[in-house]
Order: C-alpha cells, then structure tokens, then sequence
C-alpha cells in the first residue's frame, strides 16, 4: 500500500469539496484560484464539475497544466434515467455526448457517471439498470474516439428512489460486464461503498476497471445524506483497509477528495480545507 506520510502527489481536489457543485454554495473562488492553491500544497490533480467549466474548459486545461497539476476527472454525465434525468431519451443522449466533450476538451482522463434513479412508470431498480446499460452502451464508442473513459459510479442505496438505481459495485460491474467496452469501468466512492461487507470481492474482481478512487467519511450522526459527508477520520468507514483493498486489485491512481459538507466545511475558509485535507491524507487515509 502507498505511504502517503510524505509525499501526496496522488491527492486530488473534487472541487465539491469547497461547494463548487451547487449553485451559491462555498466561498466562490476561481477554477484558477483553486488550482493555484491545489499546487501550493503539494495536490498533484484536481477534479472540476461541469457547471463551474461553462465555455472556458481549454483555459482552466491549460492553467492546470502551467500549475504542475492533472485534470484527473470530470464530473458529471446527466443522470441517465429517473425522475432527475432530461424528459427525453434524445435529450439524456445529447446532454452525455456533450459532458464527453467538455471531459475530451479539458484533457480530463475520466467521466463520472452518476446514473439517476428508478425510471417513472416502473418499479424496483431492474428495468431502470437495462436503461442506463443500454444508454452507456451507446455511448461508449463516442467517448472511446474522444479518448475519454467512462466510470460507473454506485451510489449508498439511499439515493435509490431518485439518484442513483445503482447502489452497488456487482452491479456496476455486471453493467461493464454486459457491455464489455475497453473505455468503460468503475469510481469506487468511500461514501457509497463503505458498509458493503462484499466489497473487497468485488473489488477484486475490478481490477484494472476501477478508474477512480473517491475519499470522505460517513458520520455516524450524519443530519443530512447528501449534504453531509465527513471529512476523512471523522466518521466510521475504514478508510485504511478500503485503501489497501482497492490498491491491491491494481488501482495505483489519484485518491480524490470529495465532500458535501454545506452545514460544515463549505462554511470554512477554503484554505483551511484544503491544509485540513493534507494533513488527513497524510495520517488516515
């Protein structure tokens, strides 16, 4: 397993982190600002939502580049089926092709998929799993020509009914299984994952497929399931053996950070986030 005591250039930023995925939320500073303070500290990527990119995804590229850091991934697909998804198929399909461009135009290796929750008119999580493989399916070859690779990420089974109809690692990789597209694996998020005693088989037998690794903590008194993560070593996932089991199915990847925290750290000084984030990955990650 990686020593992280010293050097963390695999730290990335998800710059959820400081509030950047909703609208009004944390203290507002720049792509550019963030990054300029990523790589003061040492963060070796950083990780950028779609909405924060607008039309400028080459200028914020290119002043990652000039800062030493990578663009490690983008958040996020639309949610591709649910209540939460664009009306149409057209739409879900339009709007997928076109974060795969903007990922494609940042240089951002790796697309988030976050699938949307169980489609309206149906029960249960079946039906709403063919949809997102058939959906994915489609466009995986699109994304394989924009050299971008696409990540299923299962959500904790909470976010079933509206979020996300794919709560767990089997099925994320059964989807892979089913499409079989060299560009297409897994993120394995802390916060999704951490209950689920079948995990290490699971990841396991993702091997080289899992494409991203998420890092927060889940609060055993948590006031709010989406916006109220914790900050790693403040909750009950065991964030060491999770690490260890991830790293052994091959994955030797950015460790991203990445907490919705709108009662806690997005109220915090952004700067004292990130020297907290340093100084946690380098003790209990």
């Amino acid at each position: 397993m990686r020593d992280f005591s010293h050097d963390i250039s695999a730290l990335a930023l998800n710059t959820a982190t400081l509030g950047h995925n909703v609208e009004g939320a944390g203290a507002g500073w720049s792509p550019e600002r963030i990054i300029d303070a990523c790589a003061e500290r040492g963060y070796g990527g950083i990780v950028f939502w779609r909405r924060e990119i607008g039309t400028n995804a080459a200028r914020i590229a290119a002043h990652a580049r000039a800062a030493g850091l990578t663009v490690a991934g983008l958040c996020r697909t639309p949610f591709l089926v649910g209540p939460l998804a664009p009306q149409s198929r057209q739409a879900v399909m339009d709007d997928f092709h076109a974060s795969i461009d903007m990922a494609a135009e940042l240089g951002a290796p790796v697309l988030t998929i976050v699938t949307g929750g169980v489609e309206p008119g149906t029960r249960g999580v079946v039906e709403s799993l063919r949809l997102v493989t058939d959906r994915v399916a489609e466009a995986a070859p699109y994304a394989a020509a924009r050299g971008v690779k696409l990540a299923l990420e299962p959500l904790n089974p909470v976010y079933g009914g509206n979020r996300s109809c794919l709560t767990t690692l089997r099925d994320a990789l059964d989807i892979c299984d089913t499409i079989g597209a060299p560009n297409l694996g897994v993120a394995v998020d802390v916060y999704h994952v951490w209950w689920d005693t079948d995990l290490p088989r699971q990841l396991a037998r993702a091997g080289e497929r899992i494409l991203g690794y998420h890092l927060c903590d889940w609060l055993a008194e948590t006031t709010d399931v989406l916006l109220d993560r914790g900050m790693m070593g403040d909750g009950v996932a065991d964030l060491k053996t999770i690490r260890s089991a991830v790293e052994a199915a091959g994955y030797n990847g950015f460790c991203e950070v990445e907490i919705f925290s709108a009662g806690n750290w997005w109220k915090r000084d952004p700067a004292e986030v990130l020297d907290t984030i340093v100084t946690r990955f380098r003790s209990v990650c």
